[in-house]
This record gives C-alpha cells, structure tokens and sequence, in this order.
C-alpha cells in the first residue's frame, strides 16, 4: 500500500494564516448555528400560517351557516312566513343566526391573531436569513485569505461575519 505524505513547510511559517483558520472555524461554527435556526423558525412560520389557514376555515364554515339560515328567513318570508310555525322557525333562526355571528367573530379575531404571529415569526426568519447570509460571505472572503495572503479578505469577512451575528441576533428582539 503507498503511502501518502503530507507537507506541512509553509504552517509554521505563517502564524497568521493559522489564526485566519481558527476565525474561519469560528464563523463556520456561527453560520450552522444561525442556519439551524434560521430553517426552525421557517418551519414555526409555516406550522403557524398552517393554523391560520385552519382559523379562517372555522370563520368561513360559521359564515355560511349563518347566510344559510339568512337563505331560510328569506324562503319562509316569501313562501308564506304568516303561520305560528313558521315564526316558531323564524324564531328559532334568529337565535342560530347570533349564536353564529358571535362565533365567526371570535373566529375571526382568532384567525387574525394568528396570522400575525406568522407574520412575527416570518419577519424573525428573515433576519436570520440575512445573517445567514453574510455569514457565508464572511466565511468565503476570509477563507480566501489561504489562496492570495491578502490580509483585507479576513478584514472583510470578519466585518461580514459581525454584521451577521449582529443581524441574526436582531431576530431574537422580534
């Protein structure tokens, strides 16, 4: 079996370039911790806009009961709504049509919360996104460093780096 032999003459010459790694490390370590929680607050957004969704079905299926029996007043009223059953009924609608009326209102304001709190969390999303960002950014432009020796890429990508962090973090003040 050959062996396979690694060079290593220019590491220690150049102390830098191993603290440019260490940054390079650090950032890669930053960039996964902000994408972990960038795609678990997309998945909370979507969870939440899912259960919006559901709210404003609940509202609608109370809306239709409701112009249901508005449908029956208007049949009894033009069928002949003068007899003690067809008041008994008419009655009887007039109480379902509150109850229903009270409940796609509660339905309503339900639907309406939720769909801010997935707009909260989407808003929170996106901040991680651009975190997520300009963490990549600042791990490639710093990265660079090893192929030209340039000192303003990790200048560059660490800037990149804490102005992701930065906004990242934001996303925890939503």
């Amino acid at each position: 079996m050959a062996e396979l032999e690694v060079r290593t003459e220019g590491e220690s010459a150049d102390p830098f370039g191993k603290k440019i790694g260490v940054v390079a490390s650090v950032i890669a370590v930053l960039l996964a911790v902000v994408t972990i929680v960038s795609h678990r607050a997309h998945t909370d957004a979507v969870l939440k806009k899912s259960e919006a969704n559901d709210k404003w079905s609940y509202y609608q299926s109370k809306r239709i009961k409701f112009h249901s029996l508005e449908l029956g007043e208007d049949l009894l009223g033009v069928l002949g709504g003068n007899s003690a059953a067809a008041q008994k009924t008419l009655e009887k609608y007039g109480a379902e049509k509150k109850k229903y009326a009270h409940d796609s209102d509660v339905a309503q304001a339900a639907a309406k919360d939720q769909d801010k709190e997935a707009a909260d969390v989407e808003a929170q999303a996106l901040r991680y996104d651009f975190g997520e960002g300009l963490l990549e950014i600042g791990l490639v432009l710093t990265s660079l460093y090893f192929i030209s020796r340039s000192k303003l890429f990790p200048a560059l990508g660490i800037t990149s780096a804490v102005l992701g962090v930065g906004i990242a973090a934001s996303g925890y003040l939503l």
